[in-house]
């Protein structure tokens, strides 16, 4: 199983993917054709952008659990969006819970921060979740960081239907985002002054 690392936002499992498939080729296929209505436009391909949208929504949780795709531990989310007026551009939206120590100047008062969740640890990137109990003050910071996806790295669907081709296409479309997504690790590194 891939490990995560100060270099990884994301990383697409193909090993799981193939040893877990109920069709024999690919579990993620088969999630594919499950939800085969968010993977045409009445009968036609998709845009590149329409298509980065969909297959990245299939191949994350929670519509697989664990997905295809899985998301480093101590983000919240990365999620594809829209962007631009029109809605043909395509960003990556990246959700990253902060603890106080980041921040320049703390509360006056001591309020409750996000707590470690040791259940949900993979090779030293921990989740954070929200404090116990309930009943404390506290400030939960989130930084969102929206990430510019160049046209040239989305790949458009050249058929409508799930199946064999439409899970390959779909896989790389995905790998090119999970990439994308890895070259820009040191921003969120950045924001937690290289924390894990």
């Amino acid at each position: 199983m891939p490990e995560f690392t100060i270099r990884t936002l994301a990383i697409a499992d193909d090993t799981y993917d193939r040893d877990r498939a109920s069709d024999g080729h690919s579990r993620y296929g088969a999630y594919l054709d499950r939800n085969a209505g968010l993977l045409h436009d009445d009968g036609a391909p998709l845009t590149a952008a329409e298509f980065a949208f969909s297959t990245w929504q299939i191949a994350t949780s929670p519509v697989m659990a664990p997905g295809y795709v899985r998301i480093r531990p101590d983000l919240h989310s990365l999620t594809v969006v829209s962007a631009g007026e029109d809605g043909h551009d395509v960003a990556l939206r990246v959700s990253v819970p902060l603890r106080h120590r980041t921040l320049a100047t703390w509360p006056a008062r001591m309020v409750a921060d996000w707590q470690a969740d040791p259940w949900a640890t993979d090779h030293g990137f921990t989740a954070l979740t929200e404090p116990e109990p309930a009943g404390r003050t506290a400030l939960l910071v989130t930084a969102t960081l929206l990430i510019p996806v160049p046209a040239h790295i989305l790949h458009a669907p050249t058929v409508a239907t799930p199946g064999l081709e439409m899970t390959r296409q779909a896989k790389q479309a995905v790998k090119a985002l999970t990439g994308w997504a890895n070259d820009h690790a040191h921003l969120v590194n950045e924001l937690n002054g290289g924390a894990r």
